[in-house]
């Protein structure tokens, strides 16, 4: 098993690890103090490394020198770099690197410039353009415009190879007629600047997609795949792609209503698509971009599909289609079954028949390591439950065999990695203990943590409770309600963290509450789909029944990035306006916080909420972060944001504090 790790500036290690026999090799970079990118060619010989140099990013291969010395079981290899090579193609002058990335064979190496793809079969062989209809800004190939990176394929990366190098499918974008949206820059220069960028709204046009897939053998070939016939594709995502074989490509297409999705297998010398499955709902259809697992010969494949199982309506669970000889209907059969999620396939055992995979069966706040037969009755067996002391909150990679399996800990007990054979769950070895860190726990008071239950609307929904370590039922204590009413999300769970709430329970005795309330994941599609059209109503109600139920009242809160319009946010979304809404925050402390150059919630929202707070004589203070986008990617911005948000609330008790006083003095003089 080859793995790579890449490090970001200012970190410097790169593992790669190597099982089999019995011994495990380790490879150890060398320190580079601004390495931000880190990979190898499949043979091993060329490490690519991308190396930010005064403030600009540049791209370069070298070669691999290795010195082999034992000592024990391991073996360590280091590497030395010399006559390193830019990737600049000569026709290209100025231009920056959008991407440079391995193939799966040899020295194979694809790179991205001016959104044009240039490919090269093996290092010091010439590059070639195999695609050149990019557009800077406008059309994209084989990278994701902005839409496609933040909400539909969730990464840069918009292009696939086949198994064995010889195609590449590539998704092209085009945003000639989406709306443009720009960003202000505010310092480094006497005037403002502006960054444009295509941003779809509600009733906005969206870009176009495409997929296509070129030879790198001989002459370049470029073909199109065909997307479904059926006029309620007449738009249409592209959710996921995977190669199942070395001419079988699978492709997912959801229409922009989202309420339909066509998973296809689409022949790479043919570009027909073979419809495989079909989904549809009333609502919306989640969990869209996730890879099917498919056999060596492609024949069969698991997929995550949502299945009824009773009152709580859909869950997700794993189904097996497997396509007949002579036939051209594929024999479908559902794996698993339960009112609870299966959330990750992991892999496929061809020699032991099973299919392994996360699930929350246990608890919907906890995740545990799973296999199911995949013959048979399709007997199931936990892999991870009591395996690793306090911890119930897992997520697990395979080794390409299903030999070994890398079991990561999440919580609640500070996180571990080991590795373990899959045959008898044997750990081999311990990879990360955070020994420092289990020290650290125990040096401090951390929070207490509860789980409870409350009833809304016929919906017992899961409640988490953090309180001070000296927590006493006779004492009060300040309430802080936390809340993502993101649709899906999950804000519940038998985790690990340390944030800012948690120095809010250990250093300044507040306790917080986290609630799953309608339009949350893991609980059932019936509980999902509550806030199908009526986003920001129905969550607002089951947040403040989870403050209510603690015996609080609203005193002072924070907002930070605030969606105030969802006509001003996403093109799938026209309801809810929440900046008229704020009549009663005339006596209440109000924080906002936004980056004034934020990308996916424009600061538009938050200038529109303070025009009504204005004409509302709404109480609130306003924190901005010039320049800054919407993931503050610094982390001195985040020490300075956290700071705000806990400086705010600390001084909120405090005031809230000496309100009891007050009124005790008032009692005393009407005695």
């Amino acid at each position: 098993m080859r793995t790579a790790f890449s490090s970001q500036p200012h970190q410097y290690s790169v593992l790669y690890f190597f099982f089999g026999g019995g011994s495990i090799s380790v490879l150890i970079s060398i320190i580079l103090h601004y390495l931000v990118l880190f990979n190898t060619s499949e043979d091993l010989l060329y490490p690519l490394c991308g190396l930010s140099l005064e403030d600009k990013q540049r791209t370069f291969l070298f070669p691999t020198i290795l010195i082999d010395w034992l000592i024990d079981y391991l073996s360590i290899y280091l590497f030395s770099f010399r006559d390193p090579q830019s990737l600049d193609p000569p026709e290209v002058s100025n231009a920056k690197l959008q991407y440079a990335g391995w193939g799966p064979k040899g020295q194979q190496l694809i790179f991205i410039f001016e959104n044009n793809i240039y490919y090269c079969a093996h290092v010091g062989k010439q590059a070639i353009r195999v695609v050149s209809t990019g557009k800077e800004g406008v059309i994209y190939n084989g990278l994701s415009d902005w839409l496609y990176e933040e909400e539909i394929l969730k990464t840069h990366i918009a292009h696939w190879w086949s198994p064995d190098g010889t195609r590449l499918a590539y998704a092209t974008i085009n945003d000639s007629r989406v709306p443009i949206m720009e960003l202000p820059t505010y310092t480094g220069s006497i005037y403002p600047t502006v960054k444009p960028y295509h941003y779809p709204k509600a009733g906005c046009e969206n870009p176009s997609i495409s997929l296509h897939v070129i030879g790198l053998n001989g002459p370049t070939h470029d073909l199109e795949m065909m997307p479904p016939d059926d006029p309620r594709m007449r738009e249409y995502y592209i959710t996921m792609v995977k190669w199942a074989t070395s001419t079988k490509v699978a492709v997912n297409w959801l229409s922009r209503a989202q309420n339909v999705s066509i998973l296809t297998l689409c022949d790479a010398t043919t570009g027909v698509c073979t419809k495989k499955h079909e989904d549809e709902s009333e609502a919306w259809l989640h969990r869209q971009n996730e890879e099917p697992v498919f056999s060596k010969d492609g024949r069969k494949f698991f997929f995550v599909r949502a299945i009824p199982q009773g009152g709580q309506g859909k869950f997700y669970h794993i189904t097996v289609s497997s396509s007949q000889p002579n036939s051209s209907n594929d024999n479908i059969q559902s794996i698993t079954s339960g009112d609870w999620d299966v959330t990750k396939i992991l892999s496929y055992d061809e020699k032991r028949n099973k299919i392994y995979f996360l699930s929350t069966e246990d608890l919907p706040r906890r995740r545990q390591l799973y296999s199911a037969s995949t013959v048979g009755t399709f007997n199931r067996q936990c892999l991870s439950c009591d395996l690793v002391e306090n911890c119930t909150y897992f997520s697990a990679s395979f080794s390409h065999s299903a030999d070994f399996f890398l079991l990561k800990c999440e919580g609640p007990g500070v996180p571990t990695v080991t590795v373990h054979n899959t045959t008898d769950k044997k750990k081999i070895f311990d990879l990360e203990t955070n020994e420092h860190v289990q020290k650290a726990v125990q040096d401090r008071q951390m929070p207490k943590v509860e789980y409870r239950k409350i009833e809304v609307d016929d919906y017992n929904l899961p409640v988490q409770i953090l309180k001070p370590a000296t927590f006493t039922d006779t004492a009060h204590y300040p309430l802080l309600l936390v809340v993502d009413g993101t649709p899906g999300s999950q804000s519940v769970a038998e985790k690990f963290e340390v944030t800012w709430e948690t120095v809010l329970v250990s250093s300044h005795g507040a306790v917080v509450v986290k609630c799953d309330g309608r339009g949350s994941g893991f609980q059932g599609t019936k509980l999902l789909h509550e806030v199908g059209r009526r986003l920001g109503s129905l969550e607002e109600k089951d947040q403040m029944e989870a403050g209510e139920n603690q015996g609080q009242v609203f005193t002072c809160g924070s907002a930070l990035s605030p969606i105030t319009d969802f006509k001003l946010y996403g093109n799938g979304l026209d309801m809810t306006k929440v900046a008229p809404r704020v009549s009663g925050l005339e006596d209440q402390q109000f924080l906002i916080i936004h980056a004034t150059a934020d990308e996916k919630i424009h600061f538009q929202h938050t200038a529109e909420l303070i025009t009504q707070l204005i004409k509302g004589k709404a109480n609130y203070s306003l924190q901005i972060y010039p320049d800054e986008s919407h993931y503050f990617h610094s982390a001195s911005l985040h020490q300075h944001l956290y700071r705000s948000i806990i400086n705010f609330f600390v001084e909120c008790f405090r005031i809230q504090d000496k309100l009891p006083t007050a009124t005790a003095k008032e009692e005393e003089e009407e005695d």
